[in-house]
């Protein structure tokens, strides 16, 4: 499934993941997959925790952003804005992840040949211009027999997948 990035400034400098992929160390905003029945704001929770060791609270949905590599792959992002806290330093980082960086737009910028796609800087610059929506704008709907027509939601407290109501967030 598409990537969820969690684009995550503090006091102008932005959090990335230095990670190694096919041999190559790149530079990327904490982002993955969704796993079969997550909910993309679940995604964006999950994937920032696993690969920085902060907790992650998404606050508006920057933007979504299409890529194709040279390779041929497309990729659709779709891009969180939001704040971190509970930083567990004891906790390990996801392979491929190798460390953390909080850079500045300038010192990203100055970084384009090592960033995993050029939707790394856009997302940064897309943010600095206050480009926003809520979250709201985001709903799904569930055909699954066993949801009950609810959408999985861990991030909203419920203990079982389907305490989310019809048409809830993603």
């Amino acid at each position: 499934m598409s990537p969820s990035p969690a684009i995550i400034e503090r006091s102008g400098r932005f959090l990335l993941v230095e990670e190694r992929i096919r041999g190559r160390l790149v530079l990327n905003q904490p982002a993955g997959h969704l796993e079969d029945g997550e909910a993309l704001l679940d995604a964006v929770i999950r994937e920032t925790l696993e690969e920085t060791a902060w907790q992650f609270t998404p606050e508006a949905l920057l933007g979504i952003y299409q890529w194709r590599s040279v390779r041929g792959h497309t990729t659709l992002r779709f891009a969180f804005t939001g704040s971190v806290h509970g930083y567990d330093a004891a906790r390990p980082l996801d392979p491929p992840i190798v460390t953390t960086h909080w850079l500045a737009r300038e010192e990203i910028a100055q970084r384009t040949a090592r960033l995993r796609t050029p939707l790394v800087l856009r997302c940064v610059e897309d943010y600095l211009a206050g480009r926003r929506l809520p979250l709201d704008v985001l709903a799904a709907e569930s055909d699954d027999p066993s949801c009950h027509g609810r959408v999985p939601q861990r991030h909203s407290g419920c203990a079982h997948h389907c305490q989310s109501p019809r048409g809830a967030l993603l």
